[in-house]
């Protein structure tokens, strides 16, 4: 059982998807930081507060915390953008290797064309 579990665990995928949480995780500290030293203050000219987590409405006892929702918003509108471009640019790969192999054609052997050669004689051959 062990045996199979670190088979599994040293598939490609498994470590490719490893890989891809790692990388997550990094690139949304990132795209945090750009949230928060970036495009906050950007927003401040408008708004008129540079930390938009502070924008908090009270009603009642209740405290809805608008402005890190907002901060939320923004940084999934932009992780999903750069999922997007990044699945556009594979799939744009993967059709350009598709379209090679389609149109290649592979280039015979010498056995192969004489093979053809025969074939041909005898086709001709017979519809004499």
């Amino acid at each position: 059982m062990l045996k199979e579990f670190r088979e599994f665990l040293l598939r490609g995928n498994v470590m490719d998807l490893a890989v891809a949480v790692i990388v997550g995780g990094a690139f949304t500290t990132i795209v945090k930081s750009l949230t928060t030293n970036l495009i906050n203050p950007l927003l401040a000219l408008f708004v008129g507060k540079v930390d938009l987590s502070g924008i908090v409405l009270t009603l009642g006892t209740a405290r809805f915390k608008v402005g890190s929702f907002l901060n939320d918003v923004i940084n999934f509108v932009i992780i999903a953008f750069v999922i997007f471009l990044l699945l556009k640019g594979i799939t744009k790969l993967r059709e350009l290797g598709h379209h090679e192999t389609v149109t290649e054609e592979p280039v015979p052997t010498k056995e192969e064309a004489y093979l053809k050669e025969i074939r041909d004689l005898l086709a001709q051959q017979q519809n004499k």
